[in-house]
């Protein structure tokens, strides 16, 4: 599927990207044409078709209106650009509205890139795809012509999508159909009954794609915003969280080794305390506890008493004998 695209291309940009430089080039209702980071179907677009007037290898830069309306559509009905904005590669052969604009409609759009959205959950995210060289992409498509009731000739056109290539089903199961070189170009806008072999994948490497914003969404976005990478919030979280994985191997990995030295004293530290143990500050002496204190208090007292009374009897001892000694005196 391709229903969104850049084409900021000038006048010129488009033959050149086309391989359309040998012959004559024509314009038609290139007044028409304005550049835009978001085109969608409805949009004045420049394809690159054959100029059928003419007998030489010249071609016509005809700016038509992307989202084909076939020739056999009622003049009374109002056009809708959406309705065939791509038609399946595998099918065109089969289906009316396809099948006659092969032999003489072909022709081809030439953009910067296109936008592909991804299922994310509830959401979708869209991604800008386009050539890493920065060249311009080329599809494959088919242009017809209708006559609307105010009898105004209004050209259209439809873009070929085939299944998509191995590097991008991640993201769609459908792509435009891209012609990636001169060969392919020629054969395609020259009316080759092999056209099927050119209906295919685009398994090339040179294609790339990143996110952008979701406001391109809307098809009244446009500018250069459109095609600026964001940095989705899944890679964010993942960054950060690889930052900080990183800082702490690095804080890990740059950890001296730790290594006691025999000159210095080796720091111990304590062990946790138990119900046996107390605390070093908490801990008395046994004769500066309470109750010590007040029998030592109790001893000393009684010691002092006992001291007191052996030496009044000393005292009394000594009287009495000097009493005595002089009653024994003549």
């Amino acid at each position: 599927m391709c229903g969104r695209a850049r084409c900021t291309l000038r006048n010129d940009d488009f033959p050149r990207a086309c391989h359309r430089n040998n012959g004559p080039v024509r314009s038609v209702n290139m007044d028409r044409y304005r550049p835009s980071y978001n085109v969608s179907p409805g949009f004045n677009l420049p394809v690159v078709r054959r100029d059928d007037a003419s007998d030489s290898e010249g071609c016509v830069v005809h700016c038509m209106k992307w989202g084909l309306v076939p020739s056999f559509t009622k003049k009374t009905e109002k056009a809708d650009h959406y309705k065939m904005f791509n038609a399946r590669s595998e099918s065109v052969g089969e289906k009316a509205s396809f099948r006659r604009l092969l032999p003489k409609c072909r022709c081809l759009v030439a953009v910067e890139g296109f936008y592909e959205w991804k299922k994310d959950g509830s959401g979708k995210q869209p991604y800008y795809i386009h050539f890493k060289d920065g060249r311009p992409l080329v599809f494959a498509a088919l242009y017809d012509s209708w006559q609307n009731s105010e009898g105004e000739m209004l050209y259209t056109f439809t873009i070929l999508t085939t299944s998509s290539s191995s590097s991008l089903q991640w993201l769609h199961d459908r792509m435009p159909v891209i012609l990636g070189d001169k060969c392919s170009i020629d054969a395609w806008i020259n009316n080759s009954s092999n056209y099927k072999a050119l209906l295919k994948p685009y398994e090339e490497s040179d294609l790339a794609w990143y996110p952008v914003t979701p406001a391109m969404g809307k098809s009244s976005f446009d500018g250069p915003e459109c095609i600026k990478e964001i940095q989705l919030k899944t890679e964010k979280n993942a960054s950060i969280s690889k930052f900080f994985t990183k800082k702490g191997a690095e804080r890990e990995g740059s950890k001296p080794e730790q290594r006691v030295s025999t000159h210095e004293p080796v720091k111990t530290e304590k062990l946790p305390k138990t119900e046996k143990e107390e605390p070093e500050t908490d801990r008395v002496d046994d004769d500066k506890k309470p109750e010590n204190v007040t029998m030592i208090k109790m001893i000393q007292q009684s010691t002092r008493s006992s001291v007191i009374m052996r030496l009044l009897k000393m005292i009394q001892n000594q009287s009495f004998m000097k009493l005595f000694r002089r009653s024994q005196v003549p």
